[in-house]
């Protein structure tokens, strides 16, 4: 263990995995910014669904809580038993280059144990960024594992490619009170400089966020609720977030949008929509951007 101490048919990714037939028209997406950029910054987000993604950084390919095998049923699947709703025939060998896994949670929805393994064989020297959370599930898969809880950094790079700082901030705590908190992510680029931050339920730390800022904010904005609890959070949870970061860009991920069944599936209910969101947005950030992506359409940002 190493702790920090600070598509018709499916091609690879770059192009496209859909087997949706008509993509968005907005998959590229230039900042509107009057200001002249000396360099600017390519962004490629690939949405995998659920809380799934493929990133493409100043040349670094990262994947974010792949849950790309099977369906996602945290070992109960009479209680929840949800199947992708585009990419269900998505293998892993046709993702292309993969430089760095970030693992955001230590639940299944993001620690895809059924998934990691195979994934190992593929990419057997693969660098992976974790929440300690998940400690127990990925020492027994990966060989290259940086631990970091929120408030420590990392950084990564993969042979001659760009070298990315990775920071964690606070996501939920899944537990009793005392228990770590699960891991959001700065993804941070030094040469033009841009921050890419990802929490895949919308909680957040306010204090810990204050005076950070964003280029691209990678969240849910449609709330998740059982009867009594709050799943995922949203809607003005990410309103507060996009109003701290000041983002130029908010990707929303809809990480409820699958094929579910089961008791807790019957049970879960969404509340609010992306255009709730939008309009919510435009009172407090007026000038950032809602991207929404497709799933397995490359999304393209310049900074």
């Amino acid at each position: 263990m190493e702790l920090a101490s600070t598509l018709p048919t499916p091609a690879k990714i770059g192009s496209t995995f859909c087997n949706c037939s008509t993509p968005r028209a907005r998959n590229r997406v230039h900042c509107t910014s009057t200001a002249q950029a000396t360099r600017t910054l390519e962004l490629e987000l690939t949405y995998l669904e659920g809380n799934s993604w493929l990133w493409r950084v100043s040349g670094v390919s990262i994947l974010v809580d792949p849950v790309l095998v099977g369906n996602l049923d945290f070992g109960v699947p009479f209680l929840y038993d949800g199947a992708k709703k585009n990419l269900h025939k998505l293998k892993l060998d046709e993702l292309g280059d993969v430089d760095c896994l970030l693992i955001t949670q230590s639940l299944d929805d993001h620690c895809h144990k059924r998934t990691l393994e195979p994934l190992s064989k593929i990419y057997p020297q693969l660098q992976v960024i974790a929440t300690p959370n998940a400690e127990p599930i990925l020492s027994k898969i990966f060989k290259q594992v940086t631990y970091i809880e929120p408030g420590q950094e990392t950084s990564f790079r993969a042979s001659s490619k760009s070298s990315l700082k990775v920071t964690a901030s606070a996501g939920p705590v899944l537990g009793p009170p005392w228990q770590r908190p699960e891991n959001g992510y700065f993804v941070e680029t030094s040469d033009p400089n841009a921050r890419i931050y990802i929490e895949p339920h919308c909680v957040f730390d306010r204090k810990l966020l204050q005076g950070k800022t964003a280029d691209v904010v990678i969240t849910p904005v449609i709330q998740q609720k059982l009867p009594l609890f709050t799943l995922v959070s949203g809607q003005e949870d990410a309103v507060e977030l996009a109003k701290t970061l000041q983002p130029r860009y908010v990707v929303p991920m809809n990480n409820g949008d699958l094929d579910a069944k089961g008791i807790l599936a019957k049970l879960l209910v969404e509340v609010g929509t992306v255009e709730s969101f939008k309009t919510s947005l435009k009172e407090v950030a007026p000038r950032t951007q809602v991207v929404e992506p497709t799933p397995g359409i490359p999304l393209h940002l310049t900074l």
